[in-house]
């Protein structure tokens, strides 16, 4: 589905179907696969269908990537069609938990705040935010929702600004302020019969549309492409041609890092990594009809990956194993300056 199609044009019902179907033929993606299904069964009102894919991923043998995720997407649903306290046993299991990423925090928060719980919201949004940004010199692209929650929020709960609202401010890109964008009272301006508070409404209205768009057009990241060490031997080996792009494990590696800050250091955000293996490129030339020695297919394979959700964000949380899988911690490994 095109991200700007409007839902009431989309068959939620059948494309929920076909996820599910495209994850029985791609056992590898089969956790993002089905969270996108679980999605449109959300949209199409199929609440019960929505909670048992989220119950098939999670009794599943298979280890999930993101199984705070998935509970907190679990959370939410559940919530939505009159079942509570089951919802809140789960939240407060993922606040004690506290998860490294990002994601699940927001969703319960929001989740807590769509059910006018203020308070918990905030605090929830405001836990996450210093597990993961305490003496972080530069909030990943990930967290950025996390900030901006937090700071609506308050808004709404009548805080004062703090350090994190400031610092939400300063990565908010919006012609229009956060501060504005948050005000309680625009709500009070739909209502209005002065034409003026109005129009200066539907502007700002347009200029939010504007950031919603920005980030549904970018529903992965910009993938660069990772080969482990046996990977590449085995590429390399069977396709000699691609020699010339990768001359050594090493150098592949130092090209991803650096190729990562070039682009995040031009302004480019949601940069991520997707790890490749022989047999998953080999089926994906195929089904393009082209040779597995061409490198022009290298980039659209990375893209393909990441669409299924087989990429990882970068750079990683503080503390979290570097990307390469040297098994050390990203900041004493490539992150190392």
């Amino acid at each position: 589905m095109r991200p700007d199609t409007p839902a009431e044009n989309v068959d939620h019902t059948a494309e929920a179907a076909r996820l599910e179907r495209t994850a029985g033929l791609y056992p590898e993606d089969a956790e993002a696969l089905l969270l996108q299904a679980a999605a449109h069964r959300e949209l199409a009102g199929d609440r019960a269908g929505a909670t048992a894919l989220y119950d098939s991923l999670l009794s599943s043998v298979e280890s999930l990537d993101t199984p705070h995720l998935v509970r907190a997407l679990k959370a939410s649903n559940l919530w939505e069609y009159g079942h509570e306290a089951e919802a809140r046993a789960i939240i407060d299991g993922i606040r004690a938990a506290a998860p490294r990423d990002p994601a699940p925090w927001v969703i319960v928060a929001e989740s807590l705040e769509s059910h006018d719980e203020l308070e918990q919201a905030e605090k929830t949004f405001t836990e996450g935010t210093r597990l993961l940004l305490t003496d972080v010199p530069e909030p990943p692209y990930a967290t950025h929702p996390l900030l901006f929650g937090r700071h609506r929020v308050r808004r709404m709960l009548g805080a004062a600004h703090d350090e994190w609202d400031v610092l939400a401010d300063a990565l908010h890109a919006s012609p229009v302020s956060l501060d504005e964008l948050h005000d309680p009272k625009r709500v009070w301006s739909l209502g209005s019969d002065n034409p003026a508070e109005l129009e200066a409404e539907i502007s700002r209205l347009r200029a939010e549309l504007g950031t919603y768009r920005e980030a549904l057009s970018r529903p992965f990241p910009v993938a660069v492409l990772h080969w482990p060490t046996g990977e590449l031997t085995e590429l390399v080996a069977a396709y000699p041609a691609l020699g010339a792009e990768y001359p050594s494990h090493e150098e592949h590696l130092s090209v991803i890092e650096a190729s990562l800050r070039e682009l995040s250091a031009s302004g480019t955000a949601n940069l991520g990594i997707v790890t490749g293996t022989v047999p998953s490129y080999e089926a994906f030339a195929a089904s393009e009809g082209a040779s597995p020695g061409d490198s022009d297919l290298l980039p659209q394979y990375a893209t393909t990956l990441a669409a299924r959700g087989r990429a990882v964000a970068w750079p990683p949380q503080r503390g979290v194993g570097c990307w390469c899988g040297s098994g050390g911690v990203y900041e004493g490994c490539h992150g190392a300056e």
